[in-house]
């Protein structure tokens, strides 16, 4: 019995610390990935956002082209589509899978990334929920 009270003890620490948005961020778009449902880089992001496939679209603000951040906004707000902004370009090539891991599991060869559009969020999770609750505060 004490085992099963200890396991049930340590199940609920991980639930009550929640979820913040970019780890949730992070976690929708492994799962995108996983099921093809990601669009990376900006040709690919732009023809996702002209035919209406896109659910979202994330956007890295230390992006050094100007035209850039105002094509992908004016596509989203034109076409009604939730966007995030992320901080650095390198951070969301990691989480969009555009580099490879070394046999410690740290990141090599990074690819820098200013946008991405998560065409099939892939599966209901806990950090689907926490991204769609976002979005319907914001509205």
């Amino acid at each position: 019995m004490s085992e099963g009270e200890a396991a049930a003890a340590v199940t609920p620490v991980p639930e009550a610390g929640g979820m913040d948005m970019l780890t949730a961020l992070k976690d929708v778009l492994k799962k995108a990935l996983i099921h093809d449902g990601l669009a990376r880089g900006l040709h690919e992001s732009v023809k996702a956002l002209e035919r209406r496939q896109a659910h979202l679209c994330v956007l890295a603000t230390n992006c050094t082209e100007p035209a850039y951040l105002r094509l992908i906004e004016a596509l989203c707000s034109e076409h009604s589509i939730n966007l995030i902004k992320v901080a650095d370009q390198m951070e969301l090539g990691e989480w969009v899978g555009l580099c490879k891991y070394d046999d410690e599991g740290k990141p090599r060869n990074l690819v820098k990334c200013s946008c991405c559009v998560v065409k099939d969020y892939g599966e209901q999770s806990e950090a689907l929920n926490v991204l769609l609750e976002h979005f319907k505060s914001q509205n």
